[in-house]
């Protein structure tokens, strides 16, 4: 796992990847999460895109660092090299999609092959359903926390990004799974994380992003 720990401010910055179908909601996830703000006409996100929200829990600062990536089988080459140095994945489906239910096995067999990580139950997945606002649903609790339970015992969420129900829940409980995860490693001893000190580097916030934007226009323009 990629987790760094800035020593001054003892803030740990976390990778989160949120995988899923298109159409399932999952930057409305992240934009209910960060901006608490929903757009029910939000365009379908093309690559990747990333936004970053600092939280508490448990007296611990965190800065997660929440990567959106594009459904659509076309984008495949351009989100797959951010599965990389990941430290939660978020498979997302919606509750009105029952396909998106199916796919998300796919979803996790795709990250784990291009995450490089040999074994699934040693990384910290969380299953989120969304639109669990709407009146029809062609997915119910049972059969998702079956799904959960026959791959790992994952933590199941039901969440609305419309009516933000449960959006800040699901994120806390990524993190403290994956803080879980991180201790049940220290205490085999194979856990090494990369310590950042603040007085000898400094983040360039924007750097990133634009580079990001950069290189998915040269992708989309070819």
């Amino acid at each position: 796992m990629a987790a760094s720990k800035i020593l001054g401010n003892k803030n740990t910055l976390l990778k989160v990847i949120i995988l899923g179908d298109g159409g399932v909601g999952k930057s409305c996830l992240m934009n209910r999460f960060v901006n608490n703000q929903f757009d029910d006409h939000s365009f379908h996100t093309i690559g990747v895109e990333f936004l970053n929200k600092e939280m508490r829990i448990k007296n611990e600062s965190f800065t997660l660092q929440i990567w959106d990536t594009a459904g659509q089988e076309r984008f495949k080459s351009l989100r797959t090299p951010f599965y990389r140095g990941s430290d939660i994945c978020m498979l997302t489906f919606s509750l009105d999609d029952i396909a998106s239910f199916r796919n998300i096995a796919m979803w996790r067999n795709e990250f784990l092959n291009y995450a490089g990580i040999k074994d699934g139950n040693k990384f910290p997945f969380i299953v989120v359903a969304n639109k669990v606002d709407i009146d029809k649903r062609e997915v119910s609790e049972a059969e998702a926390q079956s799904w959960c339970v026959e791959n790992g015992n994952l933590p199941y969420v039901e969440t609305s990004a419309k009516d933000a129900i449960n959006v800040d829940y699901a994120f806390n409980l990524a993190v403290d799974i994956w803080t879980k995860f991180e201790d049940a490693m220290d205490n085999q001893g194979i856990y090494q994380d990369d310590t950042i000190k603040l007085q000898n580097q400094v983040p360039n916030k924007s750097t990133p992003c634009c580079n990001v934007k950069k290189c998915f226009a040269k992708k989309i323009q070819n």
